[in-house]
């Protein structure tokens, strides 16, 4: 929206010229990340003080570890903030004939819709079951299938690449591994809904899920720009100049307007720092399954339009293992009556072994950090 106002408009006044330098998506990625700051600083102190006199405080499971009992009461939902300064930065500094941007808008939106009524469903009847665990997959399901069969169906992509998997550390240019239509979306709507629930698995420590989700956003802000900015370079080859875009060079899909997506991920960057300003421990607030699944969502539509749908699996490594102690631990207990860990998710292991919550949350961000920086290091190492 301000986009087209500066640049489509003002900046075409001789003395406001200046304002062309929004044409640029590395310009809006610094304006939508202010802007997202901006709202969740400004708006959280109101917020939570509108959570608390609506009495909307978090459920805690009797099943779950003892030291959570304290929480009871702890406003919850507060990734409707998180939303809210996501969509609105987005909105205000994206291309808004971009239709990456608002399917993806669409999805964290539709998720976070799904999110909202379970949190509602908890705290309305004072109980931690919410929406029963299969309508809340077939809304994710539903969701995200009908905005990729859209996308890949459409005009949207490039033909070239649609369908086409990028590996991780391969050419993407000499891999020839493509998948049939409805098979790519099928794929595609599947690492989405996984991506979102596994976000929600991990939300079990106070700002232990949104420290990885800032860090998965950073990261794949760097893939959108790669893979969809214009920006030529030139090099030498046998002797004569070849102009190359930056996706050619690192030997990444190239998908045209794509990059519009750095912004969305500045946005939820930003908007997750700015939640959790409130959110670290001692958590004022909790962001609840509309801000888990919504950003998840979003996360797993970001891996799947910039061709990264197997290097989510390293940046995203922490909320994999997080997925894969609940499945071996539901597993072994159906199959041996055995438990591998103490509780799962893994970090409640950790947490029943006595490792104070800050130290559990901070590791598991460092370890996130490091996932992120070996993803990147996929882009050169090729």
């Amino acid at each position: 929206m301000l986009f087209h106002l500066l640049y489509g408009v003002l900046s075409q006044v001789e003395s406001l010229g200046f304002l062309r330098v929004f044409r640029y998506p590395s310009t809006r990625i610094l304006a939508a990340a202010i802007t997202a700051l901006l709202i969740s600083f400004l708006l959280g102190p109101w917020f939570i003080d509108r959570l608390k006199r609506a009495q909307v405080g978090q459920q805690i499971r009797e099943e779950g570890p003892q030291a959570h009992l304290k929480k009871a009461g702890t406003p919850t939902m507060g990734g409707s903030l998180i939303l809210l300064a996501l969509v609105v930065s987005t909105i205000l500094w994206c291309d808004l004939r971009n239709r990456f941007v608002w399917l993806t808008l669409a999805v964290t939106v539709g998720y976070g819709a799904v999110g909202f009524a379970d949190d509602y469903l908890k705290v309305s009847k004072k109980n931690t079951k919410g929406l029963p665990g299969k309508l809340k997959l077939l809304w994710e399901f539903a969701i995200g299938g009908a905005a990729l069969a859209y996308l890949f169906l459409s005009d949207t992509y490039d033909p070239s690449v649609r369908t086409r998997l990028a590996m991780p550390f391969t050419d993407f240019y000499q891999s020839q591994i493509s998948l049939a239509p409805w098979f790519y979306i099928i794929f595609a709507t599947l690492v989405v809904v996984a991506a979102s629930n596994a976000v929600n698995l991990t939300d079990g420590l106070d700002g232990l899920a949104i420290g990885p989700v800032v860090i998965n956003a950073g990261t794949f802000l760097v893939f959108a720009y790669l893979a969809g900015v214009e920006t030529v370079i030139i090099r030498k080859i046998a002797g004569e100049a070849t102009t190359l875009n930056l996706a050619e060079y690192l030997r990444i899909p190239h998908i045209g307007g794509v990059s519009e997506l750095a912004i969305f991920c500045a946005a939820m960057a930003a908007a997750g720092i700015g939640f959790l300003w409130y959110n670290t421990y001692p958590a004022s607030v909790f962001m609840g399954d509309v801000g888990s699944l919504s950003l998840g969502g979003g996360i797993g539509m970001m891996a799947v339009l910039t061709k990264n749908e197997f290097t989510l699996l390293i940046v995203g490594g922490l909320f994999v293992v997080e997925t894969l102690s609940v499945m071996i631990q539901v597993g072994s207990y159906k199959l041996r009556k055995k438990r591998v860990f103490r509780m799962a998710p893994i970090h409640h292991h950790y947490e029943l072994k006595g490792w104070p919550e800050p130290k559990i949350i901070v590791r598991f961000w460092i370890i996130s950090l490091l996932l992120g920086l070996i993803a990147l290091g996929t882009l050169k190492l090729r």
